[in-house]
């Protein structure tokens, strides 16, 4: 057995750090810069796998397919198919106050499911879609793994530089100020809906992004894969304890959720058959009480957003006057 067989698991779960990264940055867009609360991940990274799963496939019998693109075309039509989705969704639910949203997006996640599970002549209903390829998949198994793991890093990378340089741009700014003060980005001339309508589009088109991904990586997609469970519990855990508002942050959050998630399927794997199902509920609860505790002595995360403050004159004084520096705005949004 050569030292590529040992590589094969910690490869596996790197792979899914990845994809969780690329959700996670996702719904960072929506809620760490823009204030969308946004419930219906599961809905939007379906939407990107069974996009890049019908592009990329071989004609099959029954149902949409038979393009047979490459991996990149499928991973792009992924982004663009859930982005052109979220932005009716936006439309109409981005004017709802949070709770809400939060309401009216599982809707939507469980819409897109329901249609995934029973038109058969796009998904293939139950059946789902198989055969899906893998960029060279047709290396050893081994190779295979460590190949997709390059891939995956590698966009996961470049979309954290891009996200980053935007949001160190007039855009990033303008997006918190919208979510710290709406009113005053108003009085400021900025148009709201259209900029908060921009984060949601581009914070779905990164989780159908990883959707595509992930499709490619089981090469098969179902219904049943889509557990809200998995990809947007565990999504929101990762972007509030690793602090919301911080790309670094949240992959941090993605890192840390992902291994104590693997590693508690590992021991409940271990158990006899009785107890494995209810050991999936001790595993959530383990995350559950993660989450309690970052909440409980580091609320705003492990690494917390870095709010810019602008230089104040000698002898700016608080309200109470305890000599406190007063924040200024920021002078360019």
């Amino acid at each position: 057995m050569d030292w590529l067989s040992f590589t094969i698991y910690p490869v596996y779960l790197m792979i899914f750090m990845c994809i969780y990264g690329c959700l996670a940055i996702g719904l960072n867009i929506q809620w760490g810069y823009a204030g969308l609360f946004n419930a219906g991940l599961a809905g939007f990274f379906a939407v990107g796998a069974y996009t890049s799963a019908i592009l990329t496939t071989s004609e099959a019998a029954g149902r949409l397919g038979g393009f047979d693109l490459p991996f990149p075309f499928g991973l792009a039509g992924a982004m663009i198919v859930s982005g052109l989705i979220a932005w009716p969704v936006g439309k109409i639910c981005l004017r709802f106050r949070s709770d809400y949203l939060a309401i009216v997006t599982i809707g939507v996640a469980e819409a897109i499911r329901l249609v995934a599970k029973t038109e058969d002549w796009l998904t293939n209903s139950a059946r789902g879609i198989t055969g899906v390829p893998r960029p060279l998949g047709d290396l050893p198994y081994a190779q295979a793994q460590l190949a997709y793991l390059a891939i995956v890093g590698l966009i996961l990378i470049v979309v954290y530089l891009l996200i980053e340089r935007q949001a160190h741009a007039p855009w990033g700014r303008m997006m918190r100020a919208i979510r710290d003060n709406e009113r005053a980005a108003v009085a400021m001339g900025k148009n709201v809906p259209v900029r908060r309508l921009e984060a949601f589009m581009l914070g779905s088109a990164l989780m159908g992004l990883a959707g595509g991904l992930y499709v490619h990586l089981a090469r098969t997609i179902t219904p049943d894969a889509i557990d809200p469970m998995l990809v947007t519990f565990l999504v929101w855990i990762m972007v509030i304890l690793g602090g919301s508002g911080n790309n670094r942050g949240v992959l941090l959050g993605a890192v840390i959720v992902w291994i104590i998630w693997s590693a508690s399927e590992i021991v409940t794997d271990q158990l006899p058959a009785e107890f494995a199902l209810k050991a999936k509920y001790g595993r959530m609860f383990l995350i559950g009480l993660l989450l309690q505790i970052v909440l409980r002595f580091r609320p705003e995360g492990l690494l917390p957003e870095k709010l810019r403050r602008a230089p104040l004159s000698e002898g700016a004084l608080s309200p109470t006057g305890h000599g406190a520096r007063i924040q200024a705005p920021h002078k360019e949004i």
